[in-house]
């Protein structure tokens, strides 16, 4: 079973789906299932400055003094999946950069885990992941070579999340037929996985279950 993730390193719901929807996988691979999964690059804010600044002060310029209590509900959320989100010392900054890297690593079969470095150094680490200094030590600590390859590969696929109508992310496509939006908690993920696995071959995108909790194109993310 083909699975594309598309999902922003700086957005929390992708960082939470992406640890359930791992868990979920591996039930699925327990029970002799396959699952081959690929990174989609989707960004939450494209003009954001890859020079970065701090997290806190670019949320409350863009949704007002309330920012800091948004980020509440997610950090409780995530604790609640052993991951620790630290916004004080998070670095907002413009994602192209890291996106092209995990290109690069999935073409050397480590994206998924150049993925899960990457929200590691965002949000618990405080690093700005739109630095190439900070990212050449990120690649270099998860074995991947970066060529300076992907760029063009990434604006295709952030192209093709635009004709797909993706406005929100996690969304997980199953097959490149079957959509799972948000954060869905692990049993739903097991679900929808071993539903794709008896209804492959059907047309077009099918949402098979409500959306949950994400970030919206706008760099919403839900409270």
């Amino acid at each position: 079973m083909k699975v594309e993730i598309f999902s922003d390193v700086v957005c929390p719901w992708c960082y939470i789906g992406h640890v359930r929807f791992a868990r979920a996988a591996e039930r699925f691979r327990a029970k002799g299932g396959t699952i081959e999964v690929t990174m989609r690059p989707f960004q939450l804010n494209p003009d954001a400055p890859a020079e970065g600044e701090p997290l806190i002060p670019a949320l409350e310029r863009k949704f007002g003094p309330n920012a800091r209590q948004m980020t509440e509900r997610v950090v409780s959320a995530a604790a609640g999946e052993g991951l620790e989100l630290d916004y004080e010392h998070a670095v907002s900054s413009n994602t192209l950069r890291a996106h092209r890297l995990i290109e690069v690593a999935t073409r050397q079969g480590l994206g998924k885990e150049m993925a899960e470095r990457l929200f590691v150094a965002y949000f618990t680490e405080g690093r700005n992941v739109g630095d190439p200094d900070v990212l050449a030590g990120l690649a270099a600590e998860t074995g991947v070579e970066d060529d300076g390859a992907g760029a063009e590969e990434v604006r295709e696929q952030l192209d093709r999340a635009r004709a797909l109508g993706v406005t929100g992310v996690p969304l997980f496509l199953f097959e490149g037929k079957f959509a799972v939006s948000g954060a869905q908690p692990e049993d739903a993920f097991a679900a929808a996985i071993d539903e794709v696995a008896e209804r492959t071959g059907q047309t077009p995108i099918t949402q098979l279950a409500a959306p949950a909790d994400g970030c919206d194109d706008d760099g919403y993310c839900a409270v």
